[in-house]
């Protein structure tokens, strides 16, 4: 067992988040599972895999002023529902509000969907 299986959905949830912010395409990467879904709610595939994810993030975290902050966060058995509000071009441009639910299974992110 890792020590990621150990983790919490809340506390997975916390430590993409911190290294979204961070900028840390490999901790973030390493919060996710291997054949992780995304989608844009309800059910519209956007990408999935960590490679799609690796290549998406990569290109998003070249943005030196990237920020995201969870304004609020509710915990339902393994699924994770945060509002956030994320600053995709920088914290000087407008920022964007959606709701993130996160399905954690062992420890990893399994599915994403994005409400906005």
């Amino acid at each position: 067992m890792t020590v990621e299986a150990c983790l919490s959905p809340e506390a997975v949830a916390q430590a993409q988040l911190d290294a979204y912010n961070a900028r840390d395409l490999d901790a973030f990467a390493a919060c996710y599972a291997e054949d992780v879904e995304v989608y844009d709610f309800p059910n519209q595939p956007r990408y999935s895999g960590q490679a799609a994810l690796r290549e998406f993030y990569a290109k998003r975290f070249s943005v030196p002023t990237l920020k995201a902050v969870a304004k609020s966060r509710a915990v339902i058995g393994d699924r994770v529902v945060d509002h956030e509000e994320c600053w995709l071009n920088g914290t000087d441009q407008p920022s964007v509000e959606v709701v993130v639910i996160y399905t954690v299974q062992a420890g990893l992110i399994r599915r994403v969907d994005f409400l906005r």
